[in-house]
Parts: structure tokens; sequence; C-alpha cells
């Protein structure tokens, strides 16, 4: 005689939700492994900021990027794929007002972990002129000059990873995010990011001593990026357009170049790899000078003197002391 053993309904029903449980945690922990790589994802609005988080999260982080190289980045319009990218993103880093497509993006992407690279160091107000806070003294644009007012209420100026110092203070903020986002990994993020500020240390130390004594202290360059350089070391900038690397420089701006050029013993026009250089080579021949690339490290293409941030910034630095006559 067959005896069947019943098992309580409680007890059934148990069993089924532990299993069902039991199933949906593996298929998390699949598509965790799978479709997510189990990489903390980060979106970077452009490459300077793609940089720091490849070289803090490195194995860690899976890396995309809103600006493809060679696109120039204060021109870059979102597309819908791209918003979606940036929904699905676990930390996102952009640098407000620098580009304004990316800005309204981020306010509507609704993701929680949203870094301001802005908000990481001091933004300055700089002028064609890198000691020029022409915006403080009361000048209007209509003196031939682009004060940089295309950028934020206050013309701040957004270029601060061309100075290694400051560019140390957001690559700690930067750190900090990835650290706060994916806890289980912060010792690694936190021993990266002191390896790449230890790097900044060391580029800041070579800029330093290697613009030290030079013939000239005045570059000329097209895009006006370069303010927190020269200050920090020390130079003189002159653009011939203002932060906008598109705007165009009016007769008057020219005339006071060529004139500047003579008096400062400027023997180079300086002209970036993402922009035309037909104004540069314009004032060149009218000047009789040189010119030359003065990379502002907005995005990197095969004409990049570099692989990376570092080795295009050493670039930067033996084409100032060519250019100003480094003794």
């Amino acid at each position: 005689m067959n005896v069947r053993r019943l098992i309580p309904t409680a007890a059934l029903a148990g069993a089924v939700a532990l299993a069902a449980t039991a199933l949906t945690a593996c298929s998390g922990a699949a598509e965790a492994a799978g479709d997510r790589d189990g990489k903390l994802h980060v979106t970077a609005s452009f490459y300077p900021l793609q940089f720091l988080a490849e070289r803090i999260g490195k194995e860690h982080v899976k890396v995309g990027t809103l600006t493809k190289p060679g696109v120039e980045p204060h021109d870059l319009e979102i597309t819908p794929k791209q918003t979606a990218q940036l929904g699905e993103s676990d930390v996102v880093l952009y640098l407000k007002s620098l580009q304004p497509a990316v800005d309204k993006a981020v306010a509507q992407s609704g993701v929680k972990n949203v870094v301001d690279a802005a908000t990481l160091t001091q933004l300055e107000v700089h002028g064609t002129s890198g000691h020029d806070h022409a915006a403080e003294e009361g000048h209007t644009e209509d003196d031939g000059h682009d004060h940089g007012h295309s950028h934020g209420e206050a013309g701040e100026d957004p270029h601060v990873w061309l100075d290694p110092v400051k560019y140390a203070e957001i690559a700690q903020g930067v750190g900090a995010a990835l650290e706060k986002s994916d806890p289980g990994h912060a010792a690694d993020y936190k021993k990266n990011t002191d390896a790449l500020l230890a790097e900044l240390g060391a580029l800041d130390t070579e800029f330093k001593d290697g613009l030290k004594n030079t013939a000239s202290r005045t570059f000329i360059t097209t895009h006006s990026a370069f303010g927190y350089l020269a200050e920090r070391y020390g130079l003189d900038q002159e653009g011939i357009s203002g932060v906008d690397p598109e705007s165009e420089p009016s007769p008057a701006r020219m005339k006071d170049l060529q004139a500047l050029a003579t008096k400062d013993n400027v023997t180079t026009v300086f002209f970036e790899t993402l922009a035309s250089d037909k104004t540069a080579k314009s004032l060149a021949g009218d000047t009789g000078l040189k010119t030359d690339v003065l990379d502002p490290l907005e995005g990197l293409t095969d004409k990049s003197q570099g692989a990376d941030y570092f080795e295009v910034m050493r670039s930067n630095l033996k084409n100032l002391q060519k250019a100003l006559g480094n003794k």
C-alpha cells in the first residue's frame, strides 16, 4: 500500500516563495555580470573628464563620452541615443556652462550621481590676456575683445583642466565621487587618485621650471583657452578670438595684435587641432610670424601631438618654450 505524505499548504507556499526569491537574485546577478559587466558606468561630457574617470576608475569602470573625437565640444548637440546613455549611467561627469546642450540633458536625465567639475575648483574670469580680467574693469565687447561672456552668467572661463593644479583639484573630486558611488572599490579609487595627483604635481613642476626663463612672456593664440595656464606660470595670453574658438575677431583686434607682436617680440601665432587655422595663418602672414599648435585638449584626434592628456600637455610646453625663446 502506497502512503503519500502531504506537505502542509503553508510550507509549500513558503518553499515556492523562497525559490522565486532565489531565481530573482540569480537573474539580477546575471544581469549585473552580463549586461552591466559588474562595472560602474560613467558618462563624461568631454575628454578631460573622460581621462580622469579612466585613470582613476581603471578596471572598475566603463567610461563613455558624449563628445566624440574630432567634435568641437562647444558646438556639441545631444542625440536621443546620448540622452538615453545619460539616463542609464551610474555617474555623470560634466562641466557646467561649457556645453549648453549637455547642461540641459543632464538636468533632464534623473541620474542620482552627477558631478559638476566647475564646483570642484574655483573658476575665474579671463579676457583675451591671461592677466586681463577685463570684465571686472567695466569693458564691453565693443572694444574688439571677447571677454568670455558666452560661458555662464559671470563670464567664467571654463578651461580649468589646462592648469595642472586646478585639474588636480578636479581629479580629487572625481575620485571622491567614484568612492562614494562604488564603496566596494573605494581603496582602489583612492590609490589611483593619489597616483594621478602625483603625476599632475610633476607636470606642474615641469611647466614651472620650463617656462621660468624665456625671452618673451606673451603668446598669441586663436582660442583664448589658456588663461589659467598663463596665470599659473606668469605668462600673458593674447587671444585672437575669445573663449569661443569660432568667434571672429574684429579688424581693430587684428591691428592691435600686429602692434603687440612687434612690441613684445612675439614669434608665433598658435592655433588648435579642432578648429580652423585660417585666422592664425592670416595674422601670421600679415606680421611675418610662424604658426604652431597649442592644444586646448578639449578632445583628441589623430592629429593631436600626443596620445593622452600628459603627452599633449608636454607637447604644449615644448611649443611654448620654442615660441617664447626658452633660455
